[in-house]
């Protein structure tokens, strides 16, 4: 049966993560109901990666079967059915056995902070009144560290239950402007809950709660850090999702 690439962004400030959830709507069921509508077909669509709660998608890629005519205008039509928090860029003609999960290759996020409250950021950005506070090079020295390691059980949450903890990081890394700060990641997987338990490791780092010391210690004998710290959803980006056979 033919395959598609369907190519969206999202704010998920209003839906209860990615994946279809008993207690709340997602994203996943959103986008389903309107293709099943347009296509007049029960279609199922797998996505690149399951998001959070609050986590927001810059671009995300979801893969469907359709043995069928694709309308012309069906970003179009999907764009008109659905809020404006999720919105449709591009269904993309791939081979039948590709796959959004598995053929990634590599995914980028990004985590924004605000140093001072922003009026239209406050479901985009984690406000963090005491960053002024913090050592920045003792920041940025924790990210760098963690690229020397691979097995990322130190930031797995508890009920994970992924087969293995092993993390290919390429980039990791933060951009201090004057009023709002960036983590930059990039690997070609993460663990459920990861990346906010990275950025708040990271400025307990800088706070002078956690020290590199005791990072390395855990990291080395794959144990959760005392201090351990999720920051909100909220700041999350999914930013980038890279495929052999899509530019």
């Amino acid at each position: 049966m033919p395959r598609y690439f369907l190519e969206f962004a999202y704010n998920g400030t209003r839906y209860n993560g990615y994946q279809i959830q008993p207690n709340g709507l997602s994203v996943q069921e959103a986008v389903q109901k309107a293709l099943s509508v347009l296509l007049k077909a029960d279609i199922a669509i797998i996505g690149c990666g399951r998001t959070d709660s609050g986590v927001h998608a810059l671009q995300y890629f979801a893969h469907f079967d359709f043995d069928g005519i694709i309308p012309d205008k069906l970003i179009y039509s999907l764009n008109g059915i659905l809020k404006k928090d999720i919105v449709f860029y591009r269904c993309i003609p791939v081979h039948n056995t590709a796959h959004a999960r598995f053929d990634a290759i590599s995914r980028s996020y990004v985590y924004h902070i605000d140093l001072r409250t922003n009026p239209f950021r406050q479901e985009t950005a984690y406000f963090c009144p005491f960053a002024d506070k913090l050592d920045r090079g003792l920041i940025q020295e924790a990210a760098s560290l963690l690229l020397s390691y691979n097995d990322f059980e130190t930031f797995c949450l508890t009920d994970n239950d992924a087969k293995t903890k092993i993390c290919q990081l390429s980039r990791s890394e933060w951009i201090f402007n004057e009023w709002n700060w960036e983590y930059h990641v990039s690997s070609d997987r993460f663990l459920r809950g990861m990346i906010r338990l990275i950025v708040g490791m990271c400025l307990n780092v800088g706070k002078g709660k956690i020290s590199l010391e005791e990072l390395k210690l855990t990291m080395n004998e794959k144990m959760p850090l005392e201090q351990a710290w999720s920051v909100p959803a909220s700041g999350l980006f999914l930013t980038d999702i890279k495929y052999k056979f899509i530019e």
